[in-house]
């Protein structure tokens, strides 16, 4: 069966790389942390949630690698996987974004409970928000599939739904992306506020992809 994405060493060693880290990290750890860590913090980056260091240490591990899995597997039970290869190396920067993000949290977590003074809720709002910026720098380039994107009816039924939908939405994810970032620095209000308005956003980009199937449909 042909592959939509052909792994190779040069598309494989990073994210490979990065989960034997992890897993090396996880093992470091573990006699280091106390019994219970923290495993989740507030808005105001105050811990509110603790858990078992066994389940820390095998958990993130263990979603790192079933996310590296689902991502490079999904490709080939797409109906349009032939698409993939229009933008499998956009593809693989999202897939290896993603990654990153999970190894930095659990890193971060990890160093945190190890003793060191991190601002969580800072970093991880930065890294999601840098997520969210690589994602919709490179939005406009997805071609039309059933896994990765907007995949409204509207977009899914016209390629060219789906191109005009994706060039704004990647703009969409950008702006959320620096809200996302700077969202640890608000007061919670403006916070909220800003959070709402990025949202709200995403929300018009799903609208959007309905104006424009609608306009070609009476175009038609």
């Amino acid at each position: 069966m042909s592959q939509p994405i052909k792994q190779s060493f040069k598309t494989e060693w990073y994210p490979i790389l990065l989960l034997l880290l992890v897993i090396g990290f996880s093992f470091w750890s573990y006699n280091l942390l106390p019994n219970m860590v923290a495993t989740h913090w507030n808005i105001q980056g105050q811990v509110d949630a603790w858990g078992s260091k066994k389940f820390n240490n095998l958990f993130f591990p263990g979603l790192l690698m079933s996310v590296y899995l689902l991502l490079t597997f999904i490709p080939n039970i797409d109906p349009k996987k032939e698409r993939y290869t229009e933008f499998a190396n956009v593809y693989l920067i999202m897939r290896n974004a993603i990654i990153s993000i999970l190894a930095i949290v659990f890193g971060a977590t990890t160093l945190f409970n190890l003793g060191y003074n991190l601002n969580i809720g800072a970093i991880i709002a930065g890294s999601v928000g840098i997520l969210f910026l690589i994602i919709g720098n490179y939005f406009g380039k997805l071609k039309l599939n059933y896994f990765v994107g907007f995949r409204t009816p509207w977009t899914l039924s016209s390629e060219n739904v789906w191109n005009k939908t994706h060039q704004v939405g990647g703009k969409a994810f950008i702006i959320l992306g620096i809200i996302i970032a700077v969202s640890p620095w608000l007061k919670p209000i403006t916070a909220l506020i800003a959070m709402s308005i990025g949202f709200a956003l995403m929300i018009g980009v799903g609208v959007y992809s309905y104006v424009l199937f609608k306009k070609e449909k009476n175009n038609k």
